[in-house]
């Protein structure tokens, strides 16, 4: 017996119209072409957009839905929405183990800032004025909501989700997605001074000054510092929680 006949070839196995449909929709979501809350086009369209039938959307839809990737709500003008089921689905799986003690905010504050460090070569190869004005018209919006004594809170997560977007980099888009979602769920427990939100701002609009100069050290530096200021922050308010057990 010959050695290619004792080695046994798997057959390539062909993908199904509609698992390609899924996975196309799938990337759409994870580089944030689509956001959580869009509603994606009726089933007639996307089956002329993807050149398939309507057979095909529908059986990708179900596969999506499953996934957690949309939920298909019904009735008259209802349809297939973008959801957060994934994110959420990790998000309590980091509470979880913050109540279990397993991970704390020193070690989410540590991996964020190794993480964004990182992110930023990108961010700076790839930023264009536009997201420049994006990222000002962020931090504008989110002072305008402090005048109002608003705490900006979405705003603040989304600046370091519009980052990530800039990086054009998917795995950076799905991590800072997830994390942000951590931050986000863990922040919505926990009481913050009313002078965060006003520091954040701050930080911010020194990390858009910097990005603007195309200056990566005076970037990495403030962003840092910010991070750490965040994470000692969140950590003064765990202290005080009552949801969250003490050590």
């Amino acid at each position: 017996m010959t050695v290619s006949q004792k080695i046994h070839f798997s057959p390539i196995l062909r993908k199904r119209t509609f698992e390609i449909v899924s996975d196309e929709i799938k990337k759409l979501i994870l580089k944030g072409d689509l956001k959580v809350g869009d509603k994606l086009p009726p089933e007639s369209e996307l089956a002329r957009r993807f050149n398939v039938g309507r057979q095909s959307i529908r059986e990708a839809m179900r596969l999506l839905e499953l996934s957690g990737y949309i939920k298909v709500e019904k009735g008259l003008g209802k349809g297939a929405v973008v959801a957060d089921t994934v994110m959420n689905t990790f998000s309590n799986l980091f509470l979880e183990a913050f109540l279990m003690k397993k991970i704390d905010i020193h070690d989410l504050t540590v991996a964020r800032i190794e993480i964004e460090k990182t992110m930023m070569k990108y961010v700076l190869e790839n930023i264009r004025d536009e997201d420049i004005k994006a990222l000002e018209e962020n931090v504008n919006y989110s002072k305008e909501k402090i005048k109002d004594r608003i705490q900006p809170f979405s705003e603040n997560i989304e600046f370091h989700k519009m980052l990530a977007r800039i990086s054009k980099n998917s795995v950076f888009i799905l991590v800072m997605e997830l994390i942000m979602t951590v931050v986000s769920d863990f922040r919505s427990q926990i009481q913050l001074p009313f002078s965060f939100p006003k520091k954040n701002i701050s930080d911010h609009e020194e990390i858009v000054e910097a990005l603007k100069k195309r200056d990566l050290g005076e970037v990495i530096n403030l962003l840092e510092d910010h991070l750490k200021y965040v994470g000692k922050i969140m950590e003064g308010a765990l202290t005080k929680s009552e949801y969250f057990p003490k050590k």
